[in-house]
């Protein structure tokens, strides 16, 4: 059994400073001047989230124990568990904040969708790793594995969770890509999403994206059919965006869009959350306004400001040191992770920390995003620094495997 000692500790200390970054902003969000403003049970989310942070500490040293192969020889069982879990949800959930994503459970609601992260990332592992020919001639293997990971997807957006959706679509062309799907194909299954970010701004935006990604699609993998679905794929987009902006969307969500491009087109309406999270963030300049001291946080202007907008939490009180500081770890975490799976031999172990890594940027990309009105306004927390117990242990056990894989890479590389 390997030493804890070899655990990869700059690893483990920049998930406690996410950790603690997110208590500090957390009791700044719950207990300072605001309280009087929050119900008992928001005021009690600093001391659940001490306690899932400290039970998150147990646990991910607790895996340490484990063997990697577990992983794989167990990874479809935990697929089919995640599934039953999900399907439970669906039919007896409990809706939360519009989304019906939790499963009650005596006292404790699991969010289904989070532990189904991890089935989702070992068991298309497993699958792909033990089938490496992905080729853009034959991609039947490619489209077994998305259809692994379009299934929780689809139980997702039947919750009503389109942020967590995002994050399962996300990894689609990741673990293509890092499987051996050719460039050319996995330039084409990004580029709808980027042509779309374009042509909310301008249709002409999004016609010239269409135009220089099938472009860029065939000088890479010279391939006329992969061109030219590129291009048709991407005129659809760019119609199917405006036939939507003009034709098919309410009035409601049609505004909060136009408040994504413009706040200020309804600014005490759709652009509401966007303007007070820019508010917040410029007011706090270099070093900040001090903890329990932000206006906009202590004074309740900040929509969820203990889960989606906690950044802003943290750039009003702590300026833009402690936001810098923030992004800092988590690029930081970001980087190692991803040396630690071009260490690795094994491809089962370097698809998971890839994945894993993949799902904490997609969470800090939006989640920041949205903050600082770069994005639309989702509604995913930041990994280890916002509210919530079951996506802060479901992390901290997706870290715990990246951590464990590593620790055995030596034997673990023998493992076929």
């Amino acid at each position: 059994m390997n030493n804890l000692r070899n655990l990869n500790w700059s690893i483990f200390g920049a998930w406690i400073v996410l950790a603690i970054i997110g208590l500090v902003a957390i009791y700044s969000a719950t207990q300072g001047p605001v309280s009087e403003f929050l119900p008992d049970y928001i005021q009690n989310n600093f001391a659940k989230q001490l306690l899932w942070v400290g039970l998150a500490i147990v646990f991910v040293l607790c895996f340490q124990f484990f063997t990697p192969r577990s992983y794989m020889q167990l990874s479809y069982l935990f697929y089919a568990i995640g599934i039953i879990l999900m399907l439970c949800t669906f039919l007896f959930g409990t809706e939360i904040n519009g989304a019906k994503s939790w499963l009650r459970i005596g006292f404790f609601n699991l969010q289904s969708s989070e532990i189904m992260k991890i089935a989702t990332i070992l068991a298309t592992a497993q699958y792909l790793t033990s089938r490496r020919d992905i080729t853009a001639e034959n991609i039947r293997y490619a489209l077994i594995a998305v259809a692994m990971i379009l299934v929780p997807t689809i139980f997702v957006i039947l919750q009503n969770d389109f942020g967590t959706a995002i994050v399962f679509l996300a990894l689609i062309p990741v673990m293509l890509f890092w499987s051996g799907l050719p460039y050319g194909v996995s330039i084409y299954i990004v580029s709808p999403a980027f042509i779309l970010y374009l042509t909310v701004f301008d249709w002409k935006l999004g016609a010239i994206a269409t135009i220089l990604i099938s472009f860029l699609i065939f000088m890479v993998q010279k391939r006329v059919w992969l061109t030219v679905t590129s291009l048709i794929t991407g005129i659809i987009t760019v119609v199917g965006v405006n036939l939507a902006l003009t034709d098919i969307l309410q009035p409601h969500q049609i505004a909060r869009i136009t408040a994504f491009t413009n706040p200020a087109f309804d600014p005490t309406g759709a652009g509401w959350n966007v303007i007070q999270a820019k508010t917040a963030i410029g007011s706090g300049g270099l070093l900040g306004k001090g903890f329990m001291e932000g206006t906009q946080t202590q004074l309740k202007f900040l929509p969820e400001q203990w889960t989606d907008f906690i950044s802003c939490v943290i750039g009003e009180e702590f300026g833009f040191m402690g936001l810098g500081l923030l992004v800092v770890t988590f690029l930081f975490l970001f980087l190692r992770l991803l040396k630690q799976a071009g260490n690795h031999k094994h491809p089962f172990a370097q698809l998971v920390t890839v994945s894993v890594t993949a799902v904490f940027f997609i969470h800090f990309v939006v989640n920041i995003g949205s903050a600082t009105a770069l994005l639309p306004v989702i509604g995913i927390p930041l990994p280890f620094v916002s509210y919530g117990g079951s996506a802060f242990l479901t992390n901290s056990l997706m870290l715990a495997i990246c951590l464990n894989m590593d620790l055995y890479k030596r034997d673990f590389s023998i493992y076929r």
